[in-house]
């Protein structure tokens, strides 16, 4: 009862209705012209804004990405993560030398004097952090419901209920996206571009993915729109010649847009000639955006830098593109990282603050950045325990935001112990084994958050969120203050 309930979305409920309704016929020109005036009413949108999620699959390790830095907690962390004497490099602990350069300095200090640096790879982000336009949200994962320690243990999963499948890549990475496990067939992503489409001249751009299917950006009537890092992806039998026929080509073209008297075929006619007519208009926005409109050169040449240069891109045109608002989806692998985490870890992580605070720059050049915010998101942390070369699946993680309406240069949340949960102090009570956190802020909350900044009102955030409810009491306010 606690996860998704499309039937409780109570716009969504009404457009699933008024569709039925409208299959009579007589009915459709009143159903749609209600649910253009619901939509319209429900999201006026008079600016451009923008969110991109940047989602990390694998599972991130949280602890090398937010280091502990002040001494007390770096040397439980060494400790733990089998650092060597003098704070020197070991098992799985970066050496405290190494952080130094990548030391977060927030506008108002922890308290008790704890001290975060980002992993020695992370430059561009620790700048952009340190200037006012990056924040970190701590201990942050998917939650149905506040739990505490006792709670999670508890055997009443009637009132206490867990996230399904803890601790599965798919189901996690589904969670994540949807709040609901492997299968889900809406994120909550689309959902907010459900209620944004009506602000866009061509609601097809409202959701635009570049990181292959995924359910993030997919509601209930908003598609998810894929493109490659080169653009929208055309169908090669009407863009170019077939067997080097341009007659074949012409022929081809005519056979998959004409309109035909069987229903599935017309139905596949018809998206096949809104995939052509889409490619069109994407193409041809993107050839009148000059590169001079951002700072491409600087962008390096890895996969997830290509994404978001292409998403400023697209974002440099949507003036011609006729959008108002838009939601984005790119992603990396690789932090999968049971093994060779000192090895592989600083290559990934390299590339995210490369490519974000690439991505940051190009914003600024379009004078969009304040109007733009990406923020990260992955399966799962991971333990704080080394297994001896890597970590293992972990729940709770650290999460970046990114943009010039964040609140930056700040933390989220609490920050937790360093701790792997072995004994009953008080510290302990953060963690399920291992290390692994038991999250203090949710999905919804996090994701609240980023909605009410782009102009979901607060009446429809339970439709998109729905664990939502269960939050905003004292310790869990559904608006965690990181976007201004």
């Amino acid at each position: 009862m606690h996860l998704l309930n499309p039937a409780q979305h109570s716009r969504r409920a009404f457009l699933r209705r008024s569709g039925q309704l409208a299959l009579t016929g007589t009915a459709l020109p009143f159903a749609l012209n209600l649910a253009a005036m619901g939509e319209a009413a429900a999201f006026d949108a008079t600016d451009y804004k923008a969110l991109v999620c940047v989602f990390l699959y694998g599972g991130n390790d949280y602890a090398n990405t937010v280091v502990a830095y002040d001494d007390p907690n770096y040397n439980l962390y060494s400790t733990i993560r089998g650092g060597g004497a003098g704070q020197t490099a070991g098992g799985i602990a970066l050496a405290k030398a190494a952080l130094t350069p990548t030391l977060l300095t927030p506008t108002t200090p922890l308290a008790n004097g704890r001290q975060y640096a980002l992993h020695p790879s992370m430059t561009g982000l620790t700048g952009l952090f340190n200037a006012g336009q990056a924040a970190v949200q701590l201990n942050v994962g998917p939650l149905v419901v506040p739990l505490t320690l006792a709670q999670y243990k508890s055997s009443d999963r009637s009132t206490y209920p867990l996230p399904p499948k803890l601790f599965s890549h798919n189901d996690q990475q589904s969670i994540w996206q949807s709040s609901s496990p492997e299968g889900s067939t809406v994120g909550w992503g689309g959902n907010i571009g459900d209620l944004a489409m009506s602000a866009n001249t061509n609601s097809l751009f409202t959701c635009i993915n570049l990181s292959g299917n995924a359910v993030f950006l997919s509601g209930d009537s908003a598609l998810s729109y894929q493109v490659s890092t080169g653009g929208a992806v055309p169908v090669n039998s009407v863009k170019s010649n077939v067997y080097g026929s341009a007659a074949v080509k012409t022929a081809m073209g005519s056979l998959v847009q004409q309109t035909r008297s069987h229903v599935l075929e017309n139905e596949y006619n018809r998206v096949t000639k809104r995939a052509i007519g889409a490619e069109v208009s994407i193409s041809s926005a993107l050839a009148n955006v000059p590169a001079t409109n951002a700072p491409f050169s600087n962008f390096a040449t890895d996969n997830l830098s290509n994404q978001l240069k292409m998403v400023a891109r697209l974002i440099a045109a949507n003036s011609v593109l006729g959008n108002k608002r838009q939601v984005f989806m790119v992603s990396i692998g690789g932090f999968d990282l049971h093994d060779n985490l000192i090895a592989q870890h600083p290559g990934v992580l390299g590339q995210v603050s490369t490519a974000m605070k690439a991505f940051y720059d190009a914003t600024v050049t379009l004078g969009v950045a304040n109007k733009v915010t990406a923020f990260t998101a992955s399966d799962f942390g991971r333990t704080l325990a080394s297994n001896g070369d890597g970590s293992d699946h972990g729940w709770g993680s650290h999460h970046l935001v990114v943009g010039g309406a964040v609140r930056g240069a700040a933390f989220y949340g609490t920050p937790p112990p360093i701790s792997i949960g072995t004994t009953t102090a008080p510290d302990d009570q953060w963690h399920v084994g291992q290390g692994r956190l038991l999250p203090t802020t949710s999905v919804d909350q996090y994701a609240s958050t980023l909605a009410t900044w782009f102009g979901v009102a607060a009446s429809e955030q339970a439709g998109i969120l729905p664990n939502l409810r269960h939050f905003g009491g004292a310790g869990y306010p559904t608006n965690l203050g990181f976007m201004s």
